[in-house]
């Protein structure tokens, strides 16, 4: 049996440092690499950001303190001082002294502060700082400034924004720097990183199992994506992406996970027809058993082959979705490789992504005495041809946005109703 290529990339990532006592390197996790291979096939070389937005009273953020706070947190956890490269072949990261940056964002003549935003981030340079701050403001927002708090997807995943949130704060309120963190500690962080990423690739080494591959080869054999490739149809004059909204005041305990999978379903049908099954992609994971909860990137994408070709009961799509979750840890790169050598032509493209969030989760950034308030700004390049977001906690909301190269408007609209359609009963959408 061929050796997984989890396998394959620890044995190159181990003779790096092989013999080397003060070897530096971090390995990366199978997320963190697929994120840099799509970055490398990315014609302008864009990377996959987070960006969190929050709007403060002008004159309420001192940006001295702020940025000793953010270079504080990147002394702490080494993924946010380390940046990507490529050694010998072998993907790493090679981390440095923490260096987060704070520009003020200064707007074009008629241009709005979410404007100038979506614009700074467009231009995001992809070999900087894995974390950078943002402050902007213009005549929309007399009484706020925005502060966008952004990292490059390779630094983190859901389980590590609500800490960032947190120890921020922690940090403003504290008056701390990088120089408030002891050698030592910093030394014992750096070590839990390593030991937590080590733990992630034997677990998805382990899970790229052969009875793993054959469940999965199986599973997506006719899975084909459906969606033409980014780029292919001119833009009107605006944002490259497009956005729906829907609000209801949430079912007790929430929306299961399958019916929000079986909605998806039903917008992939309004796009894509009836032809093969379209691939859709939802993040998932965890940090490994045993590991320091440190911050990072170690979500997992999972393909539920969302078939449009009849009407799929909710029963058997929550049947499918508990026995992938037994099979959730296979690198997606492993489950690709597998789906081709099942029958299927799927490039490994995906028409669509699904993500949840607990809104009870991550509460709003606090900077001294004022807290934040979280907005949205909407309008960013998105990597799919489409993707859901759904907000859980005292309402439900559910945002679709879109690649307005790859799908018209109305056909976006039309089936972001669909989704909301094919949602279990719950009160009226608000307004």
């Amino acid at each position: 049996m061929l050796p997984s290529i989890t396998g394959q990339y620890l044995a190159r990532y181990q003779r790096l440092g092989a013999g080397d006592p003060d070897f530096a390197l971090l390995p990366a996790t199978g997320a963190q690499r697929r994120f840099l291979l799509v970055r490398s096939l990315d014609p302008a070389g864009h990377a996959d950001i987070v960006p969190m937005f929050f709007a403060f009273p002008r004159g309420t953020v001192d940006p001295a303190r702020l940025r000793a706070a953010a270079n504080h947190l990147a002394a702490r956890h080494p993924v946010l001082r380390s940046r990507p490269c490529v050694v010998r072949g072998t993907p790493v990261l090679r981390p440095g002294p923490a260096d987060v940056p704070l520009d003020h964002v200064d707007g074009a003549p008629g241009e709005s502060a979410e404007d100038a935003l979506r614009r700074t981030l467009g231009d995001w340079a992809a070999q900087g700082p894995p974390l950078r701050l943002f402050l902007a403001h213009d005549a929309s927002y007399p009484e706020e400034e925005l502060l966008a708090v952004v990292l490059d997807h390779t630094a983190c995943d859901g389980q590590s924004l609500a800490r960032i949130v947190g120890e921020l704060g922690a940090a403003y309120r504290d008056r701390l720097g990088p120089d408030d963190l002891s050698p030592a500690e910093a030394a014992a962080e750096l070590a839990a990183y390593r030991d937590a990423v080590l733990r992630q690739l034997d677990a998805e080494d382990r899970a790229a199992s052969p009875r793993a591959l054959a469940y999965w080869g199986e599973r997506l054999r006719t899975v084909h994506e459906q969606a033409p490739l980014p780029g292919t149809r001119p833009i009107p004059a605006g944002p490259p992406s497009g956005a729906a909204d829907w609000k209801a005041p949430a079912p007790v305990g929430g929306v299961p996970f399958p019916a929000l999978l079986d909605a998806c379903r039903a917008a992939a049908t309004a796009l894509y027809g009836t032809g093969p099954v379209p691939p859709i992609g939802y993040p998932w994971g965890g940090r490994p058993a045993g590991a320091a909860p440190v911050l990072g990137c170690f979500l997992n994408t999972v393909v539920f082959p969302a078939d449009t070709r009849g009407a799929a009961s909710p029963e058997a799509t929550a049947a499918g979705w508990w026995d992938d979750l037994d099979r959730a840890d296979t690198p997606f790169d492993e489950v690709v490789r597998a789906a081709r050598a099942g029958g299927s032509a799927w490039s490994g493209r995906l028409d669509g992504l699904l993500t949840v969030d607990d809104a009870r989760s991550r509460d709003p950034l606090r900077l001294g005495a004022t807290t934040g308030r979280e907005v949205h700004v909407g309008g960013r390049q998105v990597r799919a041809p489409f993707a859901v977001s759904a907000t859980q906690g005292p309402e439900l909301h559910l945002r679709m946005v879109w690649d307005r190269t790859v799908l018209t408007d109305d056909a976006a609209e039309d089936a972001f109703a669909a989704l909301c359609r094919a949602l279990p009963a719950t009160a009226e959408p608000m307004p």
